[in-house]
């Protein structure tokens, strides 16, 4: 129901901008992303009748765009990033993070990133750090965040935001190491590659915002605009799951029967 929520919003202000609704397929995780989910969506999201633009190289009338098939292009972005010296590999593991002592977590993402792998940056007039790579693969990349530097945006629901990097934000990841794009990396890549002037997602992505804020940065790319929607919380309080399956979409239509 949350998701459903989130993209009925974008749909209403896409319409009252005058402006196109794009539909995008975030499925770049090969262990959860299967075609029974992707078919699930689309019939739920035509029994809201709420309906998206497609472009012209989506591949069919239906849509919509896959990250799963852009691979490429999200590689070209990491060249760059690794070009421009705004990334480096990192061979810690998720369980070695997690026995940190007192670390701060990050939401989904585990705990804050202590620096365990981050170069020493060079002395000015000395050598310069290798930045070539053939591929990604193996080993975690991460970007490097200004420490200390603050984050600020204007959220379209919220208001102004503020997140310093290094404090409530560490270096985050770019690319995993089974050779997967992040999602920062990708969603980046993509609304500029789509040309997407305001991004709507719910609001446990606002601290996402101040990292995919630096990435177009280094990127040379303008920020769109942002509108974070409040979360749908059940009875108790607490954020719906994907696993509350009684409040989903498909739930509600088999409640309903056939009616429309």
């Amino acid at each position: 129901m949350g998701h459903a929520r989130t993209f009925r919003t974008a749909y209403e202000r896409a319409r009252e901008a005058g402006g196109v609704l794009v539909l995008r397929n975030e499925d770049l995780d090969p262990q959860r992303s299967r075609r029974e989910f992707v078919d699930a969506f689309l019939e739920d999201l035509a029994w809201l009748g709420i309906r998206w633009d497609e472009g012209p190289d989506v591949g069919g009338p239906y849509g919509p765009y896959s990250q799963s098939e852009r691979r490429g292009f999200y590689l070209d972005v990491w060249k760059r990033l690794l070009a421009g010296g705004f990334i480096y590999p990192c061979t810690c593991s998720r369980r070695e993070l997690s026995r940190i002592a007192q670390a701060p977590h990050e939401g989904d993402e585990g705990p804050m990133y202590p620096g365990t792998c981050r170069p020493v940056p060079q002395l000015p007039g000395g050598p310069e750090p290798a930045r070539e790579s053939v591929s990604p693969a193996g080993v975690n990349w991460r970007f490097r965040v200004p420490d200390g530097e603050a984050v600020t945006f204007e959220d379209g629901h919220f208001g102004p935001q503020r997140f310093v990097a290094g404090r409530g934000f560490g270096d985050f990841l770019v690319w995993r190491r089974d050779d997967v794009p992040a999602y920062q990396l990708a969603v980046v890549a993509d609304d500029a590659a789509m040309r997407i002037t305001e991004v709507v997602r719910g609001a446990d992505l606002l601290l996402s915002t101040a990292r995919q804020i630096l990435l177009y940065r280094a990127l040379g790319l303008t920020p769109p605009a942002w509108y974070h929607c409040p979360l749908v919380l059940d009875e108790h309080g607490e954020r719906l799951a994907k696993r509350s399956d009684a409040l989903s979409v498909r739930a509600e239509r088999q409640g309903t029967g056939n009616r429309q």
